[in-house]
């Protein structure tokens, strides 16, 4: 199972990488409106279908838009729980069933929690796609289990928090950064959710998140693979149609107050090396409707997601290149991180280690200074090419894979967003200008807007066996 943070969709991951779970993430255009096709099953849930014929394999993934932004104070982390306890059965799969007989179909299967949606997933041959969608619409519409099981996953899921945050200084100073950055937003809380949170859970805290928001209005089913669509249709019918419809509760507005100055803390923590983190708050795109798209701040969004291109969304970018590299480097790694996309507010990351010898201080420096630079100089129009083209190629490369095929689609559904987003937004990002880039890397990084948190080293205590730099966290997700 994984937990993501509040950081839902399309960030840069690194050099080469492009943007996971993303809107961005795109077959050629041709293709996705050629072979997806989208339904509503009679009670209200959505089914998307995508015809890729180059195995005989298929992926059922199930997408619920609740997660830990649908959570109130006191039980942060519940959306993430209630993903566990939907392994724990239904009347007629008991537990540990689920797992077996999916591993008994030749199956793969996980499932996954973020700050806007919970979902999950099987990937079986094509054969056995029925088997698993019976399965999963099962789970969905019956899940039960006894309190002493729900109590015995209350401890591993606090275990699983101790593990993948409390030990890892990173990823408690992302905790933190977010609980500075967010005041009225829930994005403020973390998504396993706090210790103390976590200890006072009931199974009734589980079971009325499950009542309230696992309805089939508020679901997708996605299918990719070697399929039929009429025939997938027919069956999702069968299975999935036969939950119970039901009215989604309705969602309180919760809109985050502005920020007006910097907000700035240590976080001290006993760690190997410092660290710096920061955050700007920044617009992101609400709609891909042709007069929203032109609004400014969705013409701004465009040129941030560019913008984090150019600094570090591939091997050359300018991050890398000019702080992380060579005899001047002042930085062991660097990471610069916007998603356009959310159901919350958005902000855009600046992070990096320091190089020995160099504070963080002087490397919160350097990275703005890399940022100031675009706002002067602006991008030359071979760079801007170059990147837009790495972008393009490595998102359609990345479409080789049905599951990540299945994963776009469903996060696209999950901000409201048709299927065709990814390739709409690339022929969107393909307009954007050096110009542009100038305008928002001199609006969006001043100080009114930031907020930074630093990781203060302290001594490891030598009794405790050091996590590994593979443990350490980034910006943007905690997997277990």
């Amino acid at each position: 199972m994984v937990v993501a943070t509040a950081h839902a969709v399309a960030q840069p991951t690194g050099p080469d990488t492009p943007p996971s779970g993303s809107a961005l993430a795109s077959p050629a255009r041709p293709a996705v409106r050629a072979e997806t096709q989208q339904f509503t099953l009679s009670n209200g849930m959505t089914l998307i279908v995508r015809v890729d014929r180059r195995a005989p394999t298929a992926v059922n993934m199930l997408w619920v838009r609740a997660g830990a932004m649908d959570e109130v104070d006191g039980i942060s982390g519940i959306a993430h729980m209630l993903e566990h306890m939907m392994f724990k059965g239904t009347p007629d799969v008991p537990v540990g069933e689920f797992s077996r007989r999916v591993a008994a179909l030749g199956g793969r299967e996980n499932a996954f929690t973020t700050a806007d949606y919970t979902g999950y997933y099987q990937q079986v041959p094509v054969n056995r796609l029925q088997d698993v969608m019976k399965l999963e619409a099962d789970r969905f519409a019956h899940n039960s289990w006894p309190d002493a099981e729900f109590l015995k996953e209350r401890e591993v899921v606090a275990e699983e928090r101790r593990m993948r945050t409390e030990d890892n200084p990173r990823s408690r100073l992302y905790e933190a950064l977010s609980a500075q950055i967010w005041t009225a937003s829930p994005y403020h809380r973390p998504v396993v959710g706090w210790m103390g949170d976590i200890a006072a859970f009931t199974a009734e805290d589980v079971r009325d998140f499950y009542r309230r928001w696992y309805v089939p209005a508020n679901a997708a089913v996605v299918i990719a693979g070697d399929v039929d669509v009429q025939q997938v249709r027919d069956w999702a019918e069968q299975t999935y149609g036969r939950a119970s419809s039901a009215a989604v509760p309705a969602r309180k507005p919760r809109p985050e107050p502005p920020q007006v100055g910097m907000r700035r803390f240590d976080f001290r923590a006993p760690a190997d090396q410092a660290y710096v983190a920061m955050a700007f708050r920044a617009p992101g795109l609400e709609s891909l409707e042709p007069d929203a798209i032109k609004t400014p701040d969705s013409q701004d969004a465009l040129a941030l997601t560019m913008l984090s291109a150019v600094l570090d969304g591939y091997s050359g970018a300018r991050l890398g290149r000019t702080l992380a590299r060579g005899p001047k480097r002042v930085a062991d790694g660097v990471d610069a991180s916007y998603s356009p996309v959310a159901r919350g507010p958005r902000v855009f990351y600046l992070a990096g280690i320091p190089a020995q010898g160099h504070t963080a201080a002087q490397l919160e420096a350097a990275l703005r200074g890399e940022v100031a630079r675009i706002a002067r100089e602006g991008v030359d129009e071979a760079e801007l090419r170059r990147v837009k083209t790495q972008w393009r190629a490595g998102e359609i490369f990345q479409r080789d894979s049905v599951f990540s095929q299945a994963r776009d689609l469903g996060s696209n559904w999950v901000q409201g967003l048709p299927p065709d987003a990814d390739s709409q937004l690339l022929d969107r990002l393909e307009t954007v200008t050096s110009d542009q880039l100038k305008s928002v890397a001199s609006r969006y990084f001043g100080d009114d807007q930031l907020t930074v948190g630093t990781l203060v080293p302290l001594p490891r205590d030598p009794a405790k066996l050091p996590r590994t730099q593979a443990d350490e966290a980034r910006p943007g997700a905690v997997v277990h």
